[in-house]
């Protein structure tokens, strides 16, 4: 490759940069040519130009550095290897550019890399988000700035590209990447971005509006100058220091104008507007622009309707100036008056019309890190890597949809609040997803960048245990509403079956007398409680008329009675066989606990079927009229009735630590319908943790496989052990302990 094509480019480094920084420059040139001798662009040219017209952008209009030069010359080198090798070489390839050129434009070079592999969708819902995306790349300041100038080098050869990328592109420019230059404060940059994106996807509106700024051009300077003449006369004789810039609309604007206004061309009356600035002290500032714009009203005619007094009160992003049309020879001029001070302000960006929206949950959001960078680049443009030192968009991760929508939730938002964020029946019948092609359950955690996809069952419901796995509001206020609704139609659904069975019992109560009753015997606060243990069927209308009959004839008093005398003389019993064995149990700071293990065998004990308890569950003993003592977790579903109602029942328990056996517990699985789904799982319990299966069943239905299997384990460990092998298992979306 002939590398004098670049000459020019080594001419404006020379300019700018020293002897050792232009040398590492022309390493980076001969570097680049090297590994790009093959490529080229659309048009047969080297690809090599690209890098040298971006590298050109990126010190004359932006202002950067050698590192950001050095990176803009490297960065299709970078692209290319990263789509191309394998990870070890394409490693290799970035240790050497960093041994060469410096770690720092190794990270552009990356940065610039995610920013080109993002999939842009030409979506206007999802513009925001993406914006939000790329300013998420771009840890080194400087990343988002040479992607900008990236950008407008494609604009402006975009003639080269075939027709169907021309459009893509010209919408990603116009709806992406200008309005980051904008808030940045880049406006040249951002003026033109839009008008070769307009000229692309507008061409014959973009053909009209410059042909009428073309006849229009001289009869404009004329005008401007007829028109400031007697302006310009009388602030000389008044003594003010002032200067005047005057600006053509951008052919973008003025497209808008049209649009929006439903006018021609000739419609528009601010085709340009002029800026008097004013040199003065801050204590004067108000009264010599008031003073400016007296003068021009003395001689032009104000419209009142566009009067814009934003020096008296500021607006609230802090922009200072006054605004005025006036008529002039049958058309209307638009008039900024501002001092220094305040055209400084404006010229920052602080007045910009679009800005990013973030969450800010304790970190810089989008737009508070662009507005330290825009800063930045007007104090040091040299120095942005040394004094930066924050992520942008704290607080926020973008996930894309499997067709390429894109979300914005916060850090930390599961799967789960994926699927409430796309739709609320989404989420209310989530059971799993994959993320980056991996099965999931609805716990994992997002990451920037993730591909998503959700799957569903069609009996599955929220559960209240949701609100524990969601973040975002939405995915919580979602989820509470469907509980509250099912308690309701609980609710309706209990009371009506139990007036029904009370009418077929002919008992002497009414209804709210035995929702009374009940709720007294099972410790429930309201009616409503009963009314769902009736509904989901978890009391049986046999144990309901058994309760209800003896509480009414006054048998349930009595046999209260008696069973505490009996629990208390079991209690002594077992303290005794506890005080001359330590086998059985020994005695605490906190008073006597049973203690289990497999060499009991003088006290009557057994394990409670409603919850199965396993050798490292916290436990309690309950002390049984007829049955001896059940051991029951702390968790069971039924020990806050048991602790409630017969406190006196109740003993502390506790497993010996040296104890051995075997302990059922039964476990669920929910996976994808794969082929030998079973096998894998039974392999993992019988192979790999040697664990002895009493039953299995799966069933298939819908895409889904959901099997139940009971095994014996020795311990909580060994079974949390076991449900972390299963949830590895490729297809596996849920696996967890049923209670019973």
């Amino acid at each position: 490759m002939d590398l004098t094509r670049y000459d020019t480019l080594r001419e404006r480094f020379a300019a700018q940069f020293s002897p050792t920084s232009c040398a590492l420059l022309d390493q980076a040139i001969e570097y680049a040519a090297e590994h790009l001798a093959d490529e080229t662009r659309y048009d047969g040219t080297p690809m090599l130009d690209h890098g040298a017209a971006v590298a050109r952008i990126v010190v004359d209009e932006v202002g950067l550095g050698r590192n950001s030069a050095a990176a803009a010359l490297l960065h299709d080198v970078v692209r290319l290897a990263h789509k191309r090798l394998p990870d070890p070489e394409f490693l290799a390839l970035t240790t050497e550019i960093g041994s060469r050129f410096g770690e720092e434009v190794v990270g552009i070079t990356t940065g610039l890399c995610n920013i080109s592999e993002t999939r842009l969708k030409v979506d206007k819902a999802q513009a925001q988000n993406f914006r939000d995306l790329i300013v998420s790349y771009s840890k080194d300041p400087r990343v988002i700035l040479i992607k900008l100038a990236d950008r407008l080098e494609v604009m402006r050869s975009l003639e080269i590209f075939p027709r169907e990328k021309r459009r893509k592109k010209s919408w990603e420019s116009l709806n992406l990447y200008a309005q980051i230059a904008h808030k940045l404060g880049l406006y040249n940059l951002k003026s033109e971005l839009e008008d070769l994106a307009l000229r692309y996807l507008e061409p014959n509106d973009y053909a009209h509006i410059v042909a009428k700024l073309a006849e229009t051009e001289e009869e404009r300077r004329a005008f401007i100058a007829r028109f400031l003449q007697p302006i310009t006369e009388r602030l000389d004789r008044m003594g003010l220091h002032y200067h005047v810039k005057s600006r053509t609309k951008s052919i973008f604007s003025i497209w808008s104008k049209m649009r929006k206004q439903h006018v021609p061309f000739e419609g528009v009356y601010d085709i340009f507007a002029l800026r008097i600035i004013l040199d003065c002290a801050p204590e004067l500032e108000k009264q010599q622009c008031w003073t400016v714009y007296s003068v021009v009203t003395d001689f032009y005619t104000p419209n009142p309707t566009r009067m814009r007094d934003w020096i008296s009160i500021p607006k609230s992003n802090g922009y200072e100036s006054l605004h005025t049309t006036v008529s002039a020879e049958g058309r209307w001029v638009e008039v900024q008056i501002r001092t220094e001070r305040m055209d400084a302000v404006a010229e920052r960006g602080i007045a910009a019309h679009w800005r990013y929206k973030g969450v800010n949950q304790g970190g810089r959001t989008s737009e508070e890190w662009l507005a330290q960078l825009r800063e930045l680049i007007e104090e040091t443009p040299h120095a942005l890597a040394r004094r930066f030192d924050a992520k942008p968009a704290s607080g926020e991760i973008f996930v894309f949809t499997p067709n390429g929508d894109l979300r914005k939730l916060p850090e930390g938002a599961t799967l789960l609040d994926f699927a409430f964020d796309i739709h609320s029946a989404l989420g209310a019948t989530c059971s799993g997803g994959r993320v980056n092609q991996r099965a999931v359950s609805i716990r994992e955690v997002l990451h920037n960048g993730d591909i998503v996809e959700i799957l569903t069952q069609k009996n599955q419901t929220p559960k209240a245990d949701w609100l524990n796995i969601v973040v975002t509001s939405k995915a919580r206020n979602r989820i509470k509403t469907y509980l509250r609704e099912e308690q309701a139609k609980h609710a309706r659904m209990g009371r009506e079956e139990l007036e029904r069975k009370l009418r077929n019992w002919k008992l002497p109560c009414t209804i709210d007398e035995a929702v009374a009753l009940l709720g007294r015997h099972y410790r429930l606060k309201t009616g409503t409680e009963v009314y769902g243990l009736v509904a989901t069927q978890k009391l049986d209308f046999g144990t309901i008329k058994e309760i209800l009959t003896r509480e009414l004839s006054g048998a349930a008093d009595e046999e209260r009675r008696t069973a505490a005398a009996e629990a208390e003389r079991r209690k002594n019993a077992a303290r005794e066989a506890a005080d001359g064995s330590d086998s059985a149990a020994h005695r605490t700071s906190g008073g006597d606990a049973l203690v289990i293990d497999d060499r009991i065998n003088h006290l009557d004990y057994k394990m409670a079927r409603c919850c199965n308890p396993i050798r490292g569950d916290e436990v309690f003993g309950f002390i049984t009229v007829n049955s001896g003592i059940t051991i029951h977790r702390v968790d069971c579903p039924n020990a806050r009735r048991m602790r409630e109602n017969y406190p006196y029942r109740v003993i502390e328990a506790r497993w010996r630590s040296e104890a051995e056996g075997a302990f059922r517990a039964t476990i669920r699985i929910v996976a994808a319908d794969l082929p030998g789904i079973g096998n894998h799982v039974t392999e993992v319990i019988s192979r790999d943790l040697q664990l002895n299966i009493r039953s299995i069943n799966f069933e298939s239905r819908g895409g889904t496989a959901t099997g139940t299997i009971t095994l014996e384990v020795p311990d909580t460990g060994m079974l949390d052990r076991l449900l972390h092998a299963l949830l590895r298992i490729k297809g596996v979306q849920r696996a967890y302990r049923l209670g019973n």
